[in-house]
């Protein structure tokens, strides 16, 4: 199984720019499909982003897109989630998720491994 480690997340202002990555270690990431979730204080965790094995398809959710940019480097094993824009509202505890399952098919329940997280915080 894959172990997943995020990177990049700290305090910037809003309409700022961050950029977060999730090293794969253990396993190869070319075998999964990679997304993102965040959990905002209080309230449930959510989808923001999934990008398919080989990094040809990506999906965002309707709150990020066009802000939020998915890459991934498979020789490197990690997948980048590039984050401009920024509004406090995307304050949230954001997760790496590998699934070897379809990258269309990515929801909460048939992730096979999470990163441990990493805090964005943006201030207004």
């Amino acid at each position: 199984q894959v172990q997943l480690k995020e990177t990049g997340g700290g305090l910037v202002q809003a309409g700022g720019s961050l950029r977060l990555s999730c090293e794969g270690s253990g396993r190869t990431l070319s075998h999964y499909a990679v997304g993102w979730f965040r959990q905002a204080p209080g309230k449930e965790r959510e989808f923001v982003a999934v990008m398919n094995w080989n990094g040809e398809t990506a999906y965002y959710a309707d709150s990020v897109k066009g802000r939020f940019t998915l890459s991934r480097d498979n020789a490197k094993n990690t997948v980048s989630l590039l984050m401009n824009s920024l509004t406090p509202e995307d304050t949230a505890v954001y997760y790496c998720a590998a699934s070897l399952g379809s990258w269309y098919e990515l929801t909460q329940n048939n992730v096979n491994a999470w990163g441990q997280g990493t805090l964005v915080t943006v201030s207004s």
